[in-house]
């Protein structure tokens, strides 16, 4: 069972929510960032490179102290403010008519270490110890996780009961997503909060891998640091928003190839007939319609793939995955791209670029061909960290990111 705890959240005043906040560190690169950031931004902090002229590299230790010295200056401008008491938060974004509510926490770092926060991605050494670099030299979580965690009635009904009350942030940002934040102050509620997540059984982690491994290992480390560890002090929690599974939604992640490994697109699309059905759809962007339907777009024109049965297994939960059989029978058997995560060849687009970008991407003569997968489900994510499998990698995206700098979580 899942362990939380409130904390004395470090945020903006109501007036400059809009200002501060910001999108998170690893959607802009430093260039996007720099045109981004206005004078209040939290990109100063979360992406400080952007400070320099030229652009700085983000590794060195002039960007480090740059990101320090900023969250100094912002809290002694008041443009960042800590609570006086420890609480907990209501956080919800809408997208597209459709809004998700999810609780501001302090997660446990034990629970990350003992398998009761569950992933599905696996890290990198080299990206996990960037961002524990960034934790360290803060001494704080400056940016929130996203977790799932299995819907429960009563958590959903205490929400409900304070989203009935006037918000502490409401704006629309710039993408048109929307964005509200609610205290929950009342000792009582937050008691009965800390209770119910007792009996959770577990988080997943929706997104942000790297930025949770980073945060429990720098957790880890004040632990065995500090010879009076108790396992009360704050450095035992980390900044996280937790939703009900229910209220997220994955959308698809869609894949590009450079070349067709020495075939002509003829060649190519005759190999496919021997694991799917073909059909050639016309000039019209086609969306896939179900689970081992796939988009290609290629010359032109899209294309409807349908994996023949007996293509994929399914038993296995990472290989009944669309994304395990586009690897299996197009990337490594066809076009010999061995390694989604080193392969040059490849490229990734979100979905919420949508479709068109597959296209403009292949129409420029950048890449060869385009492939659109079905979205994952909340549920086979479950099952797949439930077993402790691991899916391959570009699988997931969620959408809409959680804004940077609306809370933020001080170690000490």
């Amino acid at each position: 069972m899942v362990k939380v705890k409130p904390f004395a959240a470090v945020r903006p005043p109501k007036a400059l929510a809009q200002e501060v906040a910001s999108r998170p560190y690893d959607v802009l690169n430093s260039k996007e960032a720099k045109a981004e950031a206005g004078e209040k931004s939290l990109l100063h902090i979360i992406k400080p490179e952007i400070d320099f002229d030229p652009i700085a590299d983000e590794h060195s230790q002039q960007v480090y102290d740059k990101a320090v010295e900023n969250f100094r200056l912002w809290q002694e401008k008041g443009w960042l403010v800590q609570d006086s008491k420890e609480m907990y938060y209501v956080y919800a974004q809408t997208m597209e008519g459709r809004t998700q509510y999810g609780l501001v926490v302090g997660a446990n770092v034990e629970d990350y270490l003992t398998g009761k926060i569950k992933k599905h991605e696996l890290t990198r050494k080299d990206k996990e110890e960037d961002r524990m670099i960034h934790v360290r030299i803060q001494n704080a979580n400056v940016e929130p996780v996203f977790f799932a965690y299995p819907d429960n009635d009563e958590i959903n009904g205490i929400v409900s009961d304070i989203v009935k009350n006037l918000p502490e942030y409401d704006y629309i940002a710039e993408d048109g997503f929307g964005h509200k934040f609610w205290i929950i102050d009342n000792d009582s509620t937050i008691k009965r909060i800390t209770e119910i997540f007792a009996s959770v059984p577990a988080f997943y982690v929706a997104d942000g891998h790297h930025r949770t491994a980073a945060a429990a290992l720098v957790g880890e480390e004040k632990r065995k640091s500090n010879p009076n560890h108790t396992g009360e002090e704050e450095y035992n929690y980390f900044l996280a928003v937790v939703f009900p599974e229910s209220h997220l939604k994955i959308i698809d992640y869609n894949r590009v190839v450079k070349d067709l490994n020495g075939m002509t697109s003829a060649d190519f699309i005759k190999k496919l007939n021997e694991d799917f059905v073909v059909e050639n759809m016309g000039t019209d962007i086609y969306k896939p319609a179900a689970l081992h339907n796939f988009s290609m777009y290629i010359n032109g024109s899209w294309y409807s793939l349908t994996a023949k049965p007996g293509t994929y297994d399914e038993k296995d939960p990472v290989g009944v995955l669309d994304v395990t059989v586009m690897s299996n029978l197009v990337f490594d058997k066809l076009l010999d791209i061995k390694d989604l995560r080193t392969s040059k060849r490849i490229d990734f687009i979100g979905g919420i670029r949508g479709l068109g970008e597959l296209k403009k991407r292949v129409d420029s003569g950048e890449m060869a061909a385009a492939f659109a997968l079905y979205p994952v489900s909340m549920r086979q994510l479950i099952d797949i960290a439930d077993t402790g499998n691991i899916m391959p990698p570009k699988t997931t995206w969620f959408e809409p990111k959680l804004r940077s700098g609306l809370a933020i979580h001080k170690l000490s």
